[in-house]
């Protein structure tokens, strides 16, 4: 298989996560008989050094021509501790959304057995989560009219929805749902926002189409208790955009790291994949950022390609490295090991070099070396 693969390292430790997942996808192209060309385009504060953009029109053309988009993170101390910055790095991740028509984002939310000591909800309601969150992208309240009046003491953001954008979205997740353990869970505020009522009025339509798949409902606030609570519960998760933005990143403590969790946005053309976590530039530059929600969003990569066989590998490598204890600082701040080495470990795991048995000795100084 040929595939055109438009790669934003974007900023912080966005090319340092990407550069991983990169070396995984040659590791399974070289393993599976495939070929992938990546062509490297700007977004983000990175963009606006260079062009004075968050998006040059280059990239979205790129991305537009490409078949999947490798992402990292954006974002920088000097635009987001200035509040009044005309031009921002996260415009440019809206402006992309919205040329490629990324409608729906995908947030998976699973649990390792290594890592259940880190999470803050207790093991026994951890155990066996696996849930995905599919949350709508362009439409909603972050896209509405925004006005602020004249004497700067009032303001105001219009959240607008047409059936047309939950209609499309909604489908995607029924259908997920009918792959799954066939249970769909809309989230909404339809007690008192009109556009939570026009969700549910058309979810409900759609779901007689689904006949195999239970519907239920939950009110945001009561939902964003019900993660913590017995996060079991959910099968498939939908939501609107705002509401998506923050039970996702609720729901991403639930594994204990911030780090480790993948994410896909798609449309009716191209999609985007891309670690859940920000450019944390605190880290950049210093090899200590986790790189498996970037290596995971890859294995979603592959899956969008088709390639079920070649992301299931990656997955199973993800959870080789943490099953035996090769983590990066964020889960283990003493006994860690390095963004380049994990990259290099999984590489090995993908492409038949790592046997079963591990000997712990012989990975030293922080060196994927296994003999």
């Amino acid at each position: 298989m040929n595939k055109n693969i438009a790669v934003i390292e974007g900023d912080g430790i966005g090319p340092e996560v990407t550069r991983q997942s990169i070396r995984v996808l040659n590791a399974i192209a070289d393993s599976f008989g495939h070929e992938f060309k990546y062509t490297y385009c700007l977004m983000g504060a990175d963009a606006i050094d260079k062009t004075g953009s968050p998006l040059p029109d280059e990239t979205i053309e790129v991305c537009l021509n490409s078949d999947a988009i490798l992402f990292g993170a954006i974002g920088h101390p000097k635009y987001d501790n200035d509040p009044t910055a005309k031009v921002r790095p996260e415009q440019g991740l809206l402006k992309l959304r919205k040329s490629l028509q990324l409608f729906a984002n995908i947030r998976p939310v699973t649990t390792y057995t290594a890592l259940h000591h880190l999470s803050p909800l207790k093991t026994k309601n951890i155990e066996d989560v696996d849930f995905v969150i599919y949350r709508e992208l362009t439409g909603g309240i972050y896209f509405g009219k925004k006005e602020i009046s004249a004497d700067g003491n009032s303001a105001s953001d219009d959240c607008v929805y047409s059936a047309e954008e939950i209609e499309r979205i909604t489908h995607l997740a029924f259908q997920a749902a009918q792959k799954r353990r066939k249970k769909l869970t809309l989230v909404d505020k339809a007690n008192v926002l009109e556009t939570s009522r026009l969700w549910r009025k058309v979810v409900k339509e759609i779901a007689s189409q689904y006949s195999d798949v239970e519907l239920d409902f939950l009110f945001v606030d009561n939902a964003a208790m019900q993660i913590i609570l017995n996060p079991k519960q959910f099968d498939v998760v939908l939501t609107e955009n705002m509401f998506g933005d923050i039970i996702s990143d609720e729901a991403s403590v639930i594994s204990g790291s911030l780090g480790l969790l993948p994410s896909a946005s798609i449309g009716s053309g191209s999609a985007l994949f891309e670690p859940i976590h920000g450019s944390y530039p605190q880290a950049a530059g210093k090899d200590i950022a986790n790189p498996l929600g970037s290596i995971l969003s890859a294995a979603m990569l592959l899956d969008h390609f088709g390639l079920t066989e070649e992301a299931g590998l990656v997955r199973e490598a993800v959870n080789w490295t943490l099953t035996n204890g090769f983590v990066t600082k964020d889960i283990d701040p003493v006994n860690f090991y390095f963004t380049s080495t994990l990259g290099e470990l999984i590489s090995d795991y993908v492409s038949g070099k790592i046997p079963g048995s591990v000997k712990q000795e012989n990975i030293e100084a922080r060196k994927s070396t296994i003999i």
